[in-house]
């Protein structure tokens, strides 16, 4: 049975999996900004560009303001906070194996 964490991952993963989503966390890194203006660098409609926005909210990647007639898109950094672990965690853990292996193959040189 898959836990919380384990399924948030899987949503910010899936999320991530997506080009333009990546683009869209990126552009959003340097700051707010509306549908109108993620969309623009985009041949894509503003609903296609607003469903890949609502992917990455699901996630909580993103959230929407409001502001006057507008509502900015935010990025959500924490929401990262998970994945970013998992990928230390995975990287530690894989590199504790290489060093294993490099002891391992010094070893059986020396044996030679």
């Amino acid at each position: 049975m898959a836990t919380m964490t384990e399924e948030h991952l899987d949503s910010v993963f899936t999320a991530l999996g997506d080009r333009t989503r990546r683009d869209i966390v990126r552009r959003l890194g340097a700051g707010e900004a509306t549908v109108k203006e993620l969309a623009e660098p985009y041949p894509m409609s503003l609903q296609a560009v607003s469903q890949h926005i609502r992917v990455l909210e699901r996630c909580g990647l993103v959230s929407q303001g409001r502001h006057r007639q507008t509502r900015p898109c935010r990025l959500e950094p924490e929401a990262l906070e998970t994945a970013l672990s998992w990928i230390e965690e995975s990287r530690r853990t894989w590199a504790e194996r290489m060093d294993r292996l490099d002891a391992h193959l010094e070893r059986l040189q020396e044996d030679r």
